[in-house]
């Protein structure tokens, strides 16, 4: 049997430590994208759509790491209620994380968009082009999109509090890794 590890791998550091950026990245571009009526909206676009889908492919890898290599666990003397939160907000963050770009992907196909990934290569439709799903599924969208960026706010919150006031090693384990 093997030990039981106290820090996450290097490969589940370095697929949140690049998400990390991208999610906050693509929540500002999405809001700028929606706010903006001038050229900058298209190019926003443009950026938003593939860098959507690179973050569906690197949510689904980081499952597949999650579960396959697990987690450091979490400090014995963390109170009940506070363990159910953290389980729970990370599964409503990796939720958010795969949602948003599927739903996006969706509310365009909805629509009759392509998803352009570059240049003349697109991703198939995933729905059929319906007027109304689009506008079900683009508020859908717009309030997942707040709901995200709230829980990467309490997921930093608790991040610092566990290196700044707790200092029990779980910002530790994912900042730094194994010494």
């Amino acid at each position: 049997m093997s030990p039981t590890p106290t820090h996450f791998s290097p490969l589940a550091r370095l697929l949140h430590w690049t998400m990390a950026p991208l999610i906050v990245a693509m929540l500002f571009i999405g809001v700028g994208m929606v706010a903006s009526v001038s050229r900058a909206h298209n190019t926003l676009i443009a950026i938003h759509k593939p860098l959507g889908i690179a973050l569906l492919l690197l949510v689904v890898l980081r499952v597949g790491v999650r579960l396959t290599r697990g987690s450091p666990p979490l400090p014995a003397d963390m109170a009940t209620p506070q363990r159910i939160a953290a389980k729970a907000s990370h599964l409503v963050l990796y939720g958010l994380m795969a949602a948003m770009p599927l739903i996006g992907w969706a509310m365009l196909s909805a629509a009759g968009y392509p998803v352009t990934l570059y240049g003349p290569l697109h991703l198939p439709p995933i729905t059929p082009h319906n007027v109304e799903l689009f506008a079900v599924l683009r508020a859908l969208h717009t309030w997942l999109a707040f709901a995200l960026f709230a829980a990467v706010l309490l997921h930093l919150a608790a991040a610092l509090f566990h290196g700044l006031i707790r200092r029990d090693g779980v910002f530790s384990s994912m900042a730094r890794g194994g010494r």
